[in-house]
């Protein structure tokens, strides 16, 4: 039996995801594990360091009084000190409840609240200013530790320090192992996620949903492009559950390492530093990469404009699979002229780039397979831990569709095109959510809310999305109703709809309220006309200042950049209400899809 073989099964018979990084962590030792750059050097924690600190905190959270299934809330930059605390909770029985670093007052609060979490582990000042705001208003967190030593000086909280409660007990790793009995079945970590309501639900990810999830997907590196030395580099959120389970988990399974990337506008130095031989990506990063590429070389003109051009060309036929004899000579010239200048910007060894949390477009990935980038697309939700498919070689890389199932995993379309799932990976519910449980797992079918079809190969292609949600570019979930409801609590806003799917940023389609219009108007001495209106600066600086207040109640990726007015309001009459007064974004995009488009030009 192949060692990859013997690796693999044993991860899927591993009990839990503690017991496989301890067994990780035994058999590479003093191998680098966790690798950040600190005063302007990579310096890396090896998997027996990392073991004993998660050994240490884990007695420590144990010591406090802290019990099995007790939630503890994380909230911090990827950083290693994510990786360890998020295993050494585990380590101490308890579940980790990851929260984006973009996150509001209110968003934490809400979490917090909804979770039970009795401690929070927090990073740095920054972070602590807006989550501490929440904890004050907790009913139950009692603890916060933090990493970076903020200034936490609050009231009814204890404060703890996370390197001092390291420090203060002793680490036995074997009775760690021996202590983190708890099965596959068992609670590890909620992850949340917006809802089509608006308030994040919190997904219950268990072991078993994990462990299948970096068992398919090192079955796929095995067999597809070969086990090693696997080296990743990690900079999408590790509170996103693709990050969380393909840039920890999955390395930890392999026995690879792990990079922290500085930053987005740092990536393209830390990859060629680092040189990953695989990275879990969204898909702007490729559309910015490819702009980018396609700049600098075109700035070079000559022959390194004519060799785009050529391996363009070359990857179109390729792919298509109608290459020709007579195009061998130009495939020649590509694959050893121009494609190891292109390799090397990507660090000289990449096996692969996984792209999912957002849709594809395929001339991207032909455009990156075209210049000797292996791209793999794949497709899942939180729900399932993510990953459901990915695309592999082995199965013909199809740019429309997003692979075949992982193994073990079961995927059917029902009778109304809804691509339905059932396997280890599937959750096993929303936290303290029943209702909204009871709606998406049924006979145990995950139903995705995604359309789709199976073709003649097994590869899942995504054709329409059923449920009411933003994804935007990046792979971030945005509930359209809070921040419509948000925008509609403003005087001056009577309906909105915003927009965003595979965008940047969100935008909006306003109808301004009629009276507040009409009050605006006699005020300034403006004629109550759209066409008058449309024109007017007054007018829309006022509603610029409306939905910038709505701003500040959002995180980040929910706020509104730019705007355009509607015609008129929204009705059942014209179709752009449904008889129960919700909006129909399908008509409405008919309707002001240039307009809201020209906004992000």
């Amino acid at each position: 039996m192949r060692h990859s073989d013997v690796q693999i099964s044993d991860i899927e018979s591993s009990p839990n995801l503690v017991t496989l990084f301890l067994a990780r962590a035994d058999e590479q030792g003093d191998k680098p594990f966790l690798t950040a750059k600190i005063d302007g050097h990579w310096q890396p924690i090896s998997y027996t360091e990392a073991a004993r600190r998660v050994c240490l905190l884990a007695e420590a959270l144990v010591r406090l009084g802290y019990r099995r299934g007790e939630r503890i809330l994380l909230v911090s930059e990827n950083r290693p000190e994510w990786c360890l605390s998020d295993l050494a909770i585990m380590a101490a029985g308890c579940v980790t409840v990851p929260t984006y670093i973009t996150n509001t007052e209110r968003d934490h609060a809400h979490i917090i609240e909804n979770s039970g979490a009795r401690a929070v582990i927090v990073s740095t000042q920054k972070l602590a200013d807006v989550l501490m705001r929440a904890v004050v208003r907790s009913t139950h967190v009692e603890v916060v530790i933090d990493m970076d030593r903020p200034r936490l000086r609050q009231a009814g909280v204890k404060c703890l320090d996370w390197h001092e409660m390291i420090a203060a007990h002793p680490a036995d790793p074997a009775l760690a192992a021996a202590g983190a009995n708890f099965a596959r079945n068992d609670l590890a970590c909620i992850i949340y996620t917006s809802g089509t309501g608006g308030a994040p639900r919190g997904v219950m990810q268990h072991h078993g949903a994990i462990l299948h999830n970096v068992a398919g997907c090192i079955r796929i590196i095995a067999e597809d492009f070969g086990w090693g030395e696997e080296v990743f580099l990690s900079f999408l959120p590790l509170s996103h559950a693709y990050e969380h389970s393909g840039g920890q988990h999955l390395p930890i399974g392999l026995g690879g390492q792990i990079y922290y990337a500085e930053g987005l506008e740092k990536l393209a130095a830390n990859i060629e530093e680092v040189r990953p031989t695989i990275m879990v990506v969204v898909p702007r990063l490729f559309e910015v990469l490819r702009t980018r590429i396609s700049k600098a070389i075109g700035k070079q003109g000559g022959m390194s404009q004519r060799l785009l051009g050529m391996a363009l060309d070359i990857g179109a036929k390729r792919y298509e699979g109608r290459l020709k004899l007579s195009d061998r000579p130009k495939a020649l010239l590509v694959d050893t002229l121009f494609k190891p200048r292109i390799a090397k910007r990507f660090g000289g060894r990449i096996k692969a780039m996984v792209s999912g949390g957002a849709p594809l477009t395929p001339e991207v990935g032909v455009f990156f397979q075209s210049l000797g980038v292996t791209f793999l697309q794949g497709y899942g939700q939180t729900e399932a831990a993510p990953v459901i498919s990915c695309n592999r070689p082995s199965a013909g890389l199809k740019m429309d569709t997003v692979g075949p199932p992982l193994p073990d995993t079961e995927v059917r379309i029902a009778d109304d095109g809804e691509i339905l799932v059932r396997g280890e990976l599937v959750m096993h519910g929303y936290w303290r959510n029943e209702a909204e449980s009871a709606r998406v797992l049924r006979d145990g079918w995950l139903h995705t809310g995604d359309i789709g079809e199976i073709d003649g190969r097994g590869r899942i292609r995504i054709t329409d999305r059923k449920k009411d949600l933003i994804i935007n570019d990046k792979g971030d979930n945005v509930a359209p109703q809070k921040v419509e409801g948000l925008l509609t609590l403003q005087p001056e806003i009577m309906q909105a709809m915003i927009a965003g799917d595979r965008k940047p940023h969100m935008v909006a389609l306003l109808v301004p309220d009629p009276e507040w219009t009409q009050e605006y108007c006699a005020a300034n001495g403006v004629s109550n006309d759209p066409a008058a209106l449309a024109d007017d600066k007054g007018y829309h600086a006022a509603l610029a200042a409306a939905v910038d207040r709505t701003n500040k109640e959002l995180s980040v990726i929910e706020r509104i950049r730019r705007f355009a007015l509607a015609d008129g309001p929204f009705t059942i009459e014209n179709e752009q209400l449904t008889p129960s007064m919700k909006i129909r974004r399908h008509v409405l995009r008919q309707v002001y899809g240039e307009r809201l488009d020209a906004l992000y030009g």
